[in-house]
């Protein structure tokens, strides 16, 4: 059955740098595009970055543009989201999810705060 875990998330300054992963199993996870998003307190969950499966071709959300990174190791069936310069709007719970199986992990939290 797919599964996804992620971790990383944790109490940052602005500013201050964080990377999540998302370790996948239970599916072959190099054919498998792979999404992050992200839910704000009180707010809908919203798309954050997209990695496609052949070429690590990616595409993100204009407000992390510059200072977020999406990659994929497939040999450890992990992706991962380096996010730096965090601002405070960046605060939220931060999932992954495999597109086509329609699989999300259980999410981290991302705070960031002074």
């Amino acid at each position: 059955q797919p599964r996804l875990v992620e971790s990383g998330g944790g109490l940052v300054q602005p500013g201050g740098s964080l990377r999540l992963s998302c370790a996948a199993s239970g599916f072959t996870f190099r054919g498998v595009q792979m999404r992050w998003y992200r839910q704000a307190p009180g707010k809908q969950r919203e798309w954050v970055a997209t990695i496609f499966t052949d070429d690590g071709a990616s595409t993100l959300v204009d407000s992390v543009k510059g200072r977020f990174t999406v990659s994929r190791d497939n040999d450890k069936s992990t992706v991962y989201l380096r996010m730096n310069n965090l601002e405070p709007d960046d605060t939220g719970v931060y999932f992954c999810n495999a597109w086509a199986l329609d699989t999300w992990g259980q999410g981290t939290q991302v705070t960031v705060s002074s």
